[in-house]
């Protein structure tokens, strides 16, 4: 007899809701069909039998909550019930896959069928968006080509052949929304090109998740959400399977209904575009920019604060040492890493800078993860350098560097991104002269650096050209009082400009 267990849903999550059995007692099962869905905040999970057998009893019931290692059921094993395992010719779908001249779905020359699954996209990434095919049905390729490009939130994944042979066949389209797991094509693994493949192999391309219907099942979750609320749950989009809507959903849905009643001309139909415009769709990216740029404003008390540094001091440390520095590290000595440094300082002596909220409480972390925004065509990222506390220099000339050419390359990873306690952005490489910029969430500080300009400033009585950087920093006010905020950039200004105190940490 085998337990079948709630699993490990990600980090934060420790609790989820029976959505929907799709076996029911008594029913004969094989390894890694889906037996339960289970509903998250964020995620629809499908729980998998380990192992071919029987679907004995079941212990949680649709609707139940149950917590992470909880009972659902359990599988006995299979004494020849277990359902057999299909055949290459049976397991093609009857839409999209080749077909013999006389309609009849046929296999490819030798070997067996591989599915190409969309690989784990990282904590929290739930979905994503097929951008791109690599390969066509018929195309010979090699174990671990990459055969398609899968856009996140966050970053472009490459999905790789899991085996030597011939694409068979599309399961979606590009511009499809997949999910960890997923089959997005089947390799004929060793095999030829399969005979008389279709011309249109791939499903149309969608560019939304469907609504859920009243002919789809409503998970209980939802159901009582929707009763809660008042709300029908037909028209609650959905981004589960087969269109189906979550937990998740119903809660956004709810969450969201008094904006859109009180704002509807949102809800209009798209504009039509004259002769001389041009309609492109937002990339997953850019949208999750927006939507979380806009979440911070809504979200964070956000004021700015200002000041100003002389840089003359780092300058002329940077021309007297730079030809040494570059010798002994194989990296130039930049400005990037005198700011991390002083910010660094800053955020162990105020440290409400480098909290942030949850809920009713406040999470102070001893640790200075600092994230640095690139610009790439694709949009503004902000990888994490990493215990910039420990690192020399160099360390951080030499992280900041390679962080930033994984980020113009498309290769930066979800890891690469999250966790940052706190981040620095530089407008000046753009010529920016002064900015107010914004809160990366859920931090509650973000220090602007800008371009450096000759201005005339008094020193001692008198008047004097200085190599001058206005400095912004923007906190969330609900954690940070002002005169936290006041003292944090003056310590930075304090120590860019006598940077031999901030490495001496005098």
């Amino acid at each position: 007899m085998t337990d079948i267990t709630v699993p490990t849903l990600g980090e934060s999550i420790t609790e989820a809701t029976v959505g929907q059995w799709l076996k029911a007692k008594g029913d004969s099962v094989k390894k890694d069909d889906v037996l339960v869905e289970l509903e998250t905040d964020k995620v629809s999970v499908e729980v998998s039998a380990t192992e071919d057998g029987v679907l004995s009893d079941i212990v949680a019931n649709e609707g139940d909550t149950v917590e992470i290692g909880a009972l659902l059921g359990k599988l006995s094993g299979g004494n020849g019930a277990a359902a057999k395992p299909e055949t290459a010719a049976a397991a093609l779908p009857a839409h999209g896959g080749p077909k013999d001249p006389g309609g009849v779905p046929g296999k490819a020359d030798k070997g067996e069928l591989v599915d190409v699954e969309v690989p784990t996209m990282g904590e929290s990434v739930a979905e994503g968006t097929l951008s791109t095919f690599l390969k066509a049905p018929g195309d010979p390729v090699k174990k671990d080509e990459t055969i398609a490009e899968i856009e996140t939130d966050k970053v472009a994944l490459e999905v790789p052949s899991p085996a030597d042979g011939v694409l068979a066949e599309l399961l979606v389209g590009e511009g499809d929304s997949v999910t960890p797991g997923s089959v997005i094509a089947r390799i004929s693994a060793g095999g030829s090109a399969p005979v008389a493949a279709p011309a249109a192999s791939k499903p149309a391309a969608s560019t939304s998740a469907p609504a859920a219907t009243g002919d789809r099942p409503v998970a209980p979750s939802v159901r009582r959400i929707s009763t809660e609320a008042g709300v029908n749950p037909a028209d609650i989009p959905g981004s589960g399977r087969d269109g189906r809507a979550t937990k998740a959903d119903a809660m956004n849905y709810v969450n969201s209904a008094p904006k859109a009643a009180a704002a509807p001309a949102e809800a209009k139909a798209p504009r039509d575009i004259g002769p001389r415009e041009e309609r492109v769709r937002m990339t997953r990216l850019r949208q999750t920019i927006a939507r979380r740029l806009k979440e911070a404003q809504d979200n964070a008390a956000m004021l700015t604060t200002f000041n100003d540094v002389d840089m003359g001091a780092i300058m002329d440390l940077r021309k007297k040492h730079q030809e040494a520095f570059v010798a002994k590290h194989g990296i130039k000595l930049g400005f990037m890493s005198f700011f991390v440094k002083a910010c660094v300082n800053a955020l162990k002596e105020v440290p409400a800078v480098n909290a942030e909220i949850d809920g009713t409480d406040i999470i102070y972390k001893n640790y200075y993860d600092i994230g640095v925004a690139v610009g790439t065509d694709k949009g503004l990222v902000v990888p994490v350098v990493r215990d910039s506390d420990d690192l020399s220099l160099a360390g951080i000339e030499k992280s900041i560097a390679d962080l930033g050419k994984r980020a113009r390359d498309g290769s930066l990873t979800i890891g690469d991104m999250q966790g940052g306690t706190f981040t620095i952005s530089n407008g000046g490489i753009y010529g920016s002269l002064m900015s107010t910029p914004i809160l990366n969430p859920p931090q509650s500080g973000v220090l602007g650096m800008h371009r450096i300009e000759q201005r005339p400033v008094a020193i001692n009585g008198e008047v004097k050209i200085r190599p001058m950087m206005y400095l912004a920093l923007s906190y969330d006010h609900r954690i940070v009082d002002g005169k936290e905020a006041v003292t944090f950039l003056v310590r930075v200004k304090e120590a860019l400009e006598d940077p031999e105190r901030m490495l001496l940490e005098v």
